[in-house]
C-alpha cells in the first residue's frame, strides 16, 4: 500500500468519524440541548436525526414525560394548632430545557429546589386552614392553591407544575394516642349509658309483667272461685232437693260418707260404744243379716 492510498484511508475514517460524531437520534420523549464550548445554543424538541457540530458540540437530554417528585415526611400546623404529619408529592414537566439547565442544570438540583418551594408551600396554605377543613371535600381546593403557589414559584426552572397531592395527612403518634384514649373513654361512657337504660328499660318491662301477672292471677283465681262457689250452690240445691224427696236415704248416705271419712287411714282407731248413733247402721246390717 503506497502513501497515497494511506492518506486516503485515514482521511476516510476521520471524515466517517467526524460524520457520526455529528449525527445524533432524538426519541419522541425526550429533549436536547446543544452545548457549544459549555454554552447552551440551541433547544431541539422534534424528533428524528439531528446533527451538531463534531468535537466542539456536544448534546444534554432531557424527558418530557412527566416526572414524579415524593418529598420527605415532614410536620405542619394548621391555623387550629393541629400537628399534622404530611407526605407529599408533585408531577411535573420540563417545558424549557434552556432555562432548566440555566438554573438548577440536573433532576437532582430541581429535586432539592421544588422540594423546597413543595414544603413552604405545604406550611403556607394549611397553615390557613382548619384540620376539618383538610379532612372534607375542600381538601381539593386546598391542593389547587398549593399546586397554584407551587407553580408560580418553579417557573424560573422552566418546568410546568402538573399536579401537587398530599398522599397521607396524619396526626403525630402522641396525639393519635391521645385522641385513641379519649375515643375509648367516650365509647366506654356510652355504653355504660346504653346498659343503663337498658336495665331501667328491663326493670319496666319486668314490673310490668309482674303486674299483668298479678292481674291475670288474681282474675283467674275470682273466676274459679265464682265457678267453684256457683257449683257447690248447685250441688248444696241438688244434694237439698235430694234430701227433701227421701230424708231416711239422705241420713243413710251422709252416715257412709261419714264412715268413709272416719276410716280412711289404715291406722284409725276409735273409741266409741257400739250402740252408738254413729254406728246405727252397722247394727241395722247386723239385724238385716
Amino acid at each position: 500500500m503506497n502513501n497515497k492510498t494511506k492518506k486516503i484511508l485515514i482521511t476516510a475514517t476521520i471524515a466517517i468519524s467526524l460524520f457520526a460524531g455529528s449525527m445524533f437520534t432524538v426519541d419522541q420523549r425526550q429533549q436536547v440541548l446543544i452545548l457549544q464550548f459549555g454554552e447552551p445554543i440551541r433547544v431541539i424538541n422534534t424528533p428524528g436525526i439531528k446533527f451538531k457540530l463534531p468535537l466542539l458540540q456536544n448534546t444534554i437530554f432531557f424527558d418530557k414525560r412527566i416526572i414524579d417528585l415524593v418529598i420527605a415526611e415532614q410536620e405542619v400546623i394548621a391555623s387550629d394548632q393541629k400537628r399534622l404529619i404530611i407526605n407529599a408529592f408533585a408531577k411535573y414537566q420540563i417545558t424549557d430545557p434552556l432555562k432548566f439547565y440555566t438554573t438548577v442544570a440536573s433532576l437532582q438540583g430541581l429535586s432539592n429546589k421544588l422540594s423546597g418551594i413543595l414544603d413552604s408551600s405545604l406550611r403556607q396554605v394549611i397553615g390557613e386552614v382548619t384540620l376539618s377543613e383538610l379532612l372534607t371535600e375542600n381538601r381539593g381546593d386546598i391542593m389547587a392553591k398549593i399546586k397554584d403557589v407551587v407553580s408560580h414559584e418553579s417557573e424560573i426552572f422552566g418546568v410546568n407544575i402538573v399536579d401537587v397531592r398530599i398522599m397521607r395527612a396524619d396526626l403525630p403518634k402522641e396525639n393519635s394516642d391521645a385522641i385513641f384514649a379519649r375515643m375509648q373513654t367516650e365509647r366506654e361512657k356510652e355504653a355504660r349509658e346504653i346498659r343503663a337504660n337498658g336495665a331501667e328499660e328491663a326493670d319496666k318491662i319486668r314490673a310490668e309483667a309482674d303486674k299483668q301477672k298479678t292481674i291475670i292471677l288474681a282474675e283467674a283465681k275470682k273466676q274459679s272461685d265464682l265457678t267453684r262457689g256457683n257449683g257447690e250452690a248447685e250441688a248444696i240445691k241438688i244434694y237439698a232437693n235430694s234430701y227433701g224427696r227421701d230424708p231416711e236415704f239422705a241420713d243413710f248416705y251422709r252416715s257412709m260418707n261419714a264412715y268413709t271419712e272416719a276410716f280412711k287411714g289404715e291406722k284409725t282407731k276409735m273409741v266409741v260404744s257400739p250402740d252408738s248413733e254413729f254406728f246405727k247402721y252397722f247394727g241395722n246390717i247386723r239385724n238385716a243379716k
